[in-house]
């Protein structure tokens, strides 16, 4: 079955920065987009839903986990390339891991607790590191 069309319009979407003792939790996207690519837990917002709301929704069903937001670390911009794709603008989250532990849904494939200076070679998305120490700010750790 082949994917639906993108919206002729960008999308607006959250992702969370979870810290827990130190470590981050990243995430393996199972499908596209960035299929392969470690990230992390977030999705669209949904209309009628204010940004902490769709963030706390989508955490939880990607991963289970429950959250405190401790605010804005930055954003990215997604625009189509040369292969299509959606137009998407992420805004995300720098937060603390509050309770649960690591259930995926079918959008991820793999879940990792890494210290933010230990990525390596992991393949994360773009800007993902940029991100990361946003929110490391943003939660003094």
């Amino acid at each position: 079955m082949a994917s639906p069309p993108p919206p002729p319009h960008p999308q607006l979407a959250v992702s969370a920065a979870i810290f827990r003792d130190g470590r981050i939790l990243l995430v393996r996207r199972a499908k596209s987009p960035a299929k392969g690519l470690y990230s992390l837990p977030g999705g669209r917002v949904e209309f009628g839903e204010t940004l902490h709301t769709a963030l706390r929704r989508e955490v939880d069903e990607e991963t289970a986990l429950q959250i405190e937001i401790a605010g804005l670390a930055g954003w990215r911009e997604v625009v189509p390339g040369a292969g299509g794709g959606g137009h998407y603008l992420i805004m995300s989250f720098a937060a603390r891991w509050s309770s649960g532990e690591p259930v995926l849904n079918d959008e991820h494939d793999d879940f990792r607790w890494l210290a933010p200076e230990t990525l390596g070679d992991l393949k994360v998305t773009d800007g993902l590191p940029d991100i990361i120490e946003a929110a490391r700010r943003v939660l003094r750790t």
